[in-house]
């Protein structure tokens, strides 16, 4: 193995981990502006239903003991959070 062949490999290892690094920023980024959006469209909606269906309804806390129920492993769906 010569010099030259070294040097092309350190080259293509470094740019192929500045691409998976560059890659995992992306879907990071990508999945945390579709969960902002998803969270600003439930607190929509839940204020919507709650304007339909009255304050005494009890709308954040069915919701919120349905979606734990439906999504054991999330957090973030206690009736202080929604």
């Amino acid at each position: 193995m010569n010099i030259q062949t070294l040097k092309g490999y350190d080259d293509f290892l470094h740019d192929l981990k500045f691409r998976i690094r560059t890659a995992q920023t992306r879907a990071a980024l990508a999945v945390n502006s579709e969960l902002i959006l998803l969270y600003w469209q439930i607190g929509r909606d839940i204020l919507t239903r709650q304007k339909d269906e009255g304050w005494g309804a009890k709308v954040i806390e069915r919701l919120a003991n349905d979606l734990r129920k439906e999504f054991p492993d999330m957090k973030g769906f206690s009736p202080s959070t929604l």
